[in-house]
């Protein structure tokens, strides 16, 4: 894996591209002189969880025939307040539609979370990650 990042704006907006030229955007809190312009670091680090878990429960279930037309993962992180000030909880929420098998996508999440995703095997595993799963309401 080959990543290239540029800083495009100052102070601190900076964009990331890989190998095939896409492209994420990132910059600081307006707290310290960020723009806005673009997702801070720890929250692509948290979005990244959530993304690989996803790619993996969907190949999971697709394979058990289930029927995902819905899909939605709510994340609430919470860091230390501290510097540095790493996630202590990560709680992921996935929501599926009525017809997947709530068993089979508990399942599939845990499968993914203990076994599959790269991302989980890399974080530090002081960090407290909650996994909950729902039907869509």
């Amino acid at each position: 894996m080959k990543l290239e990042l540029k800083l495009t704006e100052s102070p601190f907006v900076l964009e990331v591209k890989n190998e095939s030229g896409i492209s994420l955007k990132m910059d600081a809190t307006e707290k310290i002189g960020g723009k806005n312009k673009g997702m801070r670091p720890m929250e692509v680090l948290a979005s990244s969880l959530a993304g690989c878990m996803s790619i993996d429960i969907l190949l999971i279930l697709q394979k058990q025939r289930q029927i995902v037309s819905f899909y939605e993962v709510n994340i609430d992180a919470n860091r230390k307040d501290d510097v540095p000030s790493p996630f202590e909880t990560i709680h992921l929420v996935f929501t599926f539609n009525q017809e997947v098998d709530i068993e089979k996508a508990n399942a599939a999440i845990q499968l993914s979370y203990e076994k599959y995703c790269s991302v989980s095997a890399s974080l530090n595993p002081a960090i407290n990650i909650q996994l909950e799963v729902r039907h869509q309401s």
